[in-house]
């Protein structure tokens, strides 16, 4: 009888560290020293993991990476969609021992060990991770189906980070991200890093929302005070690998 309660027991708290993983995380320790010269922020969303790296005290942009992952029990394993310390490492794993307690999480791998530090995990409904299949230009929403080239933007625990990159080419175009908010049709973002233009970090950009059918419409006007007008769909269903 034991034995027999083991077994769910195990698929329980497996499946319990994939879904407590959700939300926003901090580093604060690798390898045994804390982390004090750079800041890095990674967000977990359905099945989707993406984070940026700032240099502390200033807005300088050092590193971004993401892409799928798996948590199972102790089992932790991302596999790259783009990774701009690394650029090999796209379409390539990195396999961890993961231990989960309260709000700390260790990855551990040979002679690499990183703690990360739960920022928060609350949702709304703009909670997801995002690819964009849909802009207007000249009066057209002009729809498209994402591929190998794509931009994504991932929402959860309160951050957003958006990157745009080629996962065939190892091409990496763009990222920036921060903290938003989204309530009453107005989502606001707060930009922390930005990787093309460090000079706008800081600024605060609102927009209009609307979820219709599963797919996120985001209007309102750029910083140059262009319109835009956007339709982003869930990454696990738009997105479709050859």
């Amino acid at each position: 009888m034991k034995k027999l309660l083991i077994l769910p027991l195990l698929f329980f708290f497996g499946m319990l560290s994939a879904q407590d993983l959700q939300g926003s995380w901090e580093m604060i320790e690798k390898n045994g020293e804390p982390v004090t010269d750079q800041e890095t922020v990674k967000i977990y969303q359905d099945g989707y993991f993406a984070f940026g790296t700032k240099e502390t005290g200033t807005n300088k942009f050092l590193s971004a990476g993401g892409g799928e992952y798996s948590a199972e029990g102790l089992n932790y394993i991302e596999a790259f969609d783009f990774y701009t310390a690394d650029p090999e490492m796209v379409g390539r794993k990195k396999t961890y021992v993961l231990e989960l307690e309260d709000d700390l999480l260790t990855l551990k791998k040979e002679d690499e060990t990183e703690v990360w530090q739960k920022i928060s995990d609350s949702r709304n409904s703009l909670s997801g991770n995002w690819v964009i299949t849909g802009r207007k230009r000249d009066g057209e929403m002009k729809r498209s189906t994402p591929g190998a080239r794509r931009t994504i933007k991932i929402l959860g625990g309160d951050r957003f980070q958006w990157v745009a990159f080629n996962s065939d080419t190892r091409e990496f175009s763009g990222t920036g991200g921060g903290t938003y908010t989204a309530t009453d049709g107005v989502y606001t973002e707060n930009i922390e890093f930005f990787s093309r233009d460090d000079s706008r970090v800081g600024a605060e950009l609102s927009f209009d929302f609307e979820v219709v059918d599963d797919e996120w419409h985001h209007t309102g006007s750029s910083s140059k005070g262009d319109p835009i007008y956007e339709i982003w769909s869930p990454y696990n269903k738009a997105y479709t690998k050859k």
